[in-house]
């Protein structure tokens, strides 16, 4: 499996390391078109990076909560994902628990 760094994973996706780090850090909420660019970069389809993401759900249950931590623990322990796509994942499950926390 191929390790990027995130900004070689930012060139290969065509984005800014600027933006790519304000997804990892929950900063913006990434749109359709850099979500098919960030797959790109990593070498998978947009629809296993939008299924994978879809698949997390929304609310603002506590047991919501237990999920998400869940999820995110479930991504970072994942042995087929390298790092850069594991933050990929991560910056996009953050972006999303952001914009339920604020609704």
């Amino acid at each position: 499996m191929v390790q990027l760094s995130q900004r070689e994973l930012a060139r290969a996706a065509g984005l800014s390391d600027t933006y790519l780090s304000q997804l990892e850090r929950g900063l913006h909420e990434p749109s359709i078109r850099a979500l098919k660019a960030i797959a790109k970069g990593l070498n998978i389809s947009a629809e296993q990076l939008i299924s994978l993401t879809a698949s997390m759900g929304a609310g603002g249950t506590a047991d919501d909560d237990a999920v998400e931590v869940d999820t995110e623990a479930a991504i970072r322990s994942d042995t087929r994902l390298s790092e850069p796509q594991k933050l990929a994942l991560l910056a996009v499950l953050a972006s999303y628990v952001a914009e339920n926390a604020a609704d």
